[in-house]
């Protein structure tokens, strides 16, 4: 197949979108950015001969015939469409059917589905593009509709993760549409740890045919509760969405997905419990617009403290919240010697890890601030064990020889200033925890060796 098939296929996709995007300019001729014109005759035309070129091009790349369940809503009905699970980018599938609008960011040039703009460099964005989509959705069918996958991720479709609340957020009735890709075997999903984008397109374009179904669930209108909590509006939808897929559905999300795919030195071992305290966080609203500023208020507190063991009233005291069960769930997570007192301090590493993965130097130089009792930057070999242990969310840690590899000179104690070989460290650390056991002596001795 790919010395037949798969370029015939591929010429004629590439053939296809390049004769739709001349048309799919015209489109955008003469449109304004803050209202919907009437659709004349020629817009009109110019939208039927792209859906057929869309159609066309799906057909050439396998996609034969295409099954749909149930009645897609008018704009007026549910000016939002759901979409779920989200596992790959053949999930433009519907897009290309119906036209709607999506959200997307703001290089792409597709412009002739009036989406929603979102800028990854722009810090007001997430905002402005959730006020668009009240805007649009608030319109009485004025605007095409808008197809949001919630998800906010690709999967493998084994379940369905949490949903973010930018769909439920202008609080109108939404249609839920499920998709589903029933081929015996699946060359279709697109996650992380899976194939790579040319490989997905390789494969698929190499099988015969390709099925793929969609379908329409009812009406989903909100109830009063549920207009002023888009979360719960958000977790109802899901709920009916998982049920008609029959698939389970968790609580993770695709913040927990950066957090333990995080690039960075600080790569975390599969056994984390940070997984479960990032869902913590969100749940108990820790999780705040500007965590820089938060996470140096934190230290600035906790370093006060001078690892003073807090109670449960206590830790809720410090963080300014009434005690509830998922804060003692969030508390047991600390109480590592189940004597009901935690030191404040671990919680504002996790909270740095979780907060910003990527940025390993800035959680260990506030690790390293937090820590040190004669303001000279130095913490002991307890000290950077509890660190350690804590910025990986794991029970137990030997960090013996790791110490004094870094304390070459044997002074018991190390400085951020020893950060270059803290790195070296932590790199090698990352890489044997998820395969080797480090309370055991060996995996000591190999990253000493290799030191």
């Amino acid at each position: 197949m790919t010395v037949t098939l798969f370029p015939i296929r591929l010429l004629m996709a590439a053939f296809m979108m390049l004769l739709a995007w001349p048309f799919a300019f015209l489109a955008t001729v003469g449109r304004s950015e803050d209202s919907v014109e009437p659709q004349c005759f020629w817009r009109r035309l110019v939208d039927i001969i792209l859906k057929i070129i869309m159609r066309v091009m799906w057909f050439a790349g396998g996609f034969h015939w295409i099954s749909v369940k149930g009645q897609r809503a008018l704009p007026s009905e549910a000016s939002i469409l759901t979409l779920a699970p989200h596992s790959s980018y053949f999930d433009a599938i519907p897009v290309t059917m119906t036209m709607s609008s999506i959200v997307m960011k703001a290089e792409t040039l597709i412009k002739f589905i009036r989406p929603v703009f979102v800028s990854r460099s722009d810090q007001n964005s997430r905002k402005m593009t959730v006020e668009e989509i009240k805007r649009r959705a608030q319109s009485g069918g004025e605007w095409p509709q808008i197809m949001i996958f919630p998800e906010g991720t690709c999967t493998n479709r084994s379940c369905l993760i949490t949903f973010k609340p930018g769909a439920f957020i202008p609080g109108v009735p939404v249609q839920p549409v499920v998709i589903r890709y029933p081929n015996k075997l699946d060359t279709i999903t697109w996650t992380w740890q899976g194939p790579g984008a040319f490989k997905i397109l390789w494969l698929t374009l190499c099988q015969l045919h390709n099925e793929f179904e969609i379908e329409f669930l009812p009406i989903y209108t909100p109830s009063e509760e549920e207009k002023k909590n888009p979360l719960l509006f958000a977790v109802n939808v899901r709920r009916i969405m998982a049920k008609a897929l029959g698939v389970p559905i968790t609580d993770y999300s695709f913040e927990d997905c950066q957090l333990a795919m995080a690039e960075g030195q600080l790569r975390l071992p599969v056994d984390t419990c940070l997984l479960e305290f990032a869902k913590l966080v969100r749940r108990l609203g820790l999780k705040s617009k500007n965590p820089e500023k938060d996470l140096l208020e934190y230290g600035t507190r906790a370093m006060k403290l001078e690892g003073q063991k807090q109670s449960l009233e206590d830790f809720a005291q410090f963080l300014d919240l009434p005690v509830s069960d998922m804060l003692r769930d969030m508390f047991a997570l600390f109480d590592e010697h189940e004597d009901n007192r935690i030191d404040v301090r671990e919680y504002v590493i996790a909270l740095s890890v979780a907060c910003r993965p990527a940025k390993t130097m800035d959680t260990l130089k506030l690790a390293f601030k937090m820590f040190e009792s004669d303001n000279d930057g130095a913490i002991t070999e307890a000290e950077l064990a509890v660190i350690l242990k804590t910025a990986l969310g794991v029970s137990r840690l030997s960090v013996s020889r790791l110490f004094s590899s870094i304390d070459s000179k044997d002074t018991g104690k190390v400085t951020y200033g020893n950060k270059f070989f803290l790195l070296v460290v932590l790199s090698l650390l990352m890489s044997l925890y998820t395969h080797i056991d480090l309370a055991q002596g060996s995996a000591t001795k190999k990253i000493k060796c290799n030191l």
